[in-house]
């Protein structure tokens, strides 16, 4: 019997969920999730319909994924299970785009999306992948406000905690979180598959890293302190993917978007412990939707420095 797969099932793309959420409100901003249970794998799409809007992206660790990455400008980003296969859900969510605009095909009508993927493989025996399919249903079933938490959409099958070996990694999922200061709005959404265990503000460790014996957690310096001095070595296991979208209201561009990606980025390793490791292909896209011109209180860095503690905040809530 073949293995299953996208081929040999008849996949239902599955847009309705029960559960945790988080609600916001930021205009200009909608959130599509699509899954296939038989995976169980799914994409996260986050359309700007009022696009587009710029973007920077900032590729760290060893084996990112990315479609699109060059592209400054977007209408459409796309988070996907399913390693590189996955990343046909990005193509997917271009095709309904150029079908809603009555297939138009001209220099400014051409959809411009980008993806990125996790590796989910590693806890099912299948060959199941988002497809274009999926990235259609999922950009179909976008709505402003709402962003499912948990295992949902692209962090269906995520794990974390792994570093330490595959037996201690607990389930992960996608996470976010919003904060406005003044008029400035503040989004992160994160999908955590990290060979890192999941940190909390006190340093203890609150996903991953857990002994199956004994349900303790491990601590990660100690963790692998133990292992050397016992003569026994660390070989963290490949796969491992946290794909992350910062968005702002705040008008920014160039290099000040770009700085801001990188410097919520790099915060990010508080809240992932390890992060950024060659066993990871982590990936950040930044994006500011324009739509407040100016801020007299909030300079980039500034912003950076909030916006971090709003990415610790949605990796966090991945926890619940």
């Amino acid at each position: 019997m073949p293995r299953l797969s996208n081929d040999s099932a008849e996949l239902t793309p599955r847009t309705s969920f029960d559960g945790r959420e988080l609600s916001f409100e930021f205009a200009g901003l909608e959130i599509g999730v699509a899954e296939y249970d038989e995976g169980p794998t799914g994409c996260t799409v986050l359309h700007f319909p009022d696009g587009p809007v710029a973007c920077s992206t900032d590729m760290r660790g060893g084996s990112p994924a990315v479609s699109g990455a060059a592209v400054a400008l977007v209408d459409a980003i796309c988070l996907a299970g399913g390693s590189l296969f996955g990343l046909e859900a990005a193509a997917g969510v271009a095709a309904e785009l150029l079908a809603q605009r009555d297939y138009r095909t001209d220099w400014l009508q051409i959809p411009l999306v980008s993806g990125a993927i996790i590796f989910d493989w590693g806890g099912r025996d299948n060959a199941v992948y988002p497809d274009k399919e999926l990235g259609r249903a999922a950009l179909r079933s976008a709505r402003p406000g709402a962003f499912p938490l948990g295992a949902r959409g692209a962090g269906r099958s995520a794990t974390a905690g792994k570093l330490l070996g595959w037996e201690l990694r607990e389930a992960a999922g996608q996470g976010g979180a919003f904060r406005q200061v003044g008029e400035t709005k503040i989004a992160v959404f994160t999908v955590v598959n990290a060979i890192g265990a999941i940190v909390d503000r006190d340093g203890t460790v609150v996903l991953g890293h857990r002994d199956p014996e004994s349900a303790a957690r491990l601590t990660l310096a100690a963790g692998v302190e133990e292992r050397l001095s016992g003569g026994r070595p660390v070989r963290p296991p490949p796969g491992n993917t946290t794909l992350t979208v910062v968005v702002t209201n705040l008008r920014l561009e160039g290099r000040d978007l770009q700085t801001l990606g990188r410097q919520v980025h790099a915060s990010m390793a508080r809240a992932i412990q390890p992060f950024h490791a060659l066993e990871d292909g982590d990936v950040l896209f930044a994006v500011s939707t324009g739509a407040l011109e100016s801020d007299p209180l909030l300079d980039t860095t500034a912003l950076g420095v909030v916006a971090s503690e709003v990415a610790w905040d949605a990796v966090l809530s991945v926890v619940g």
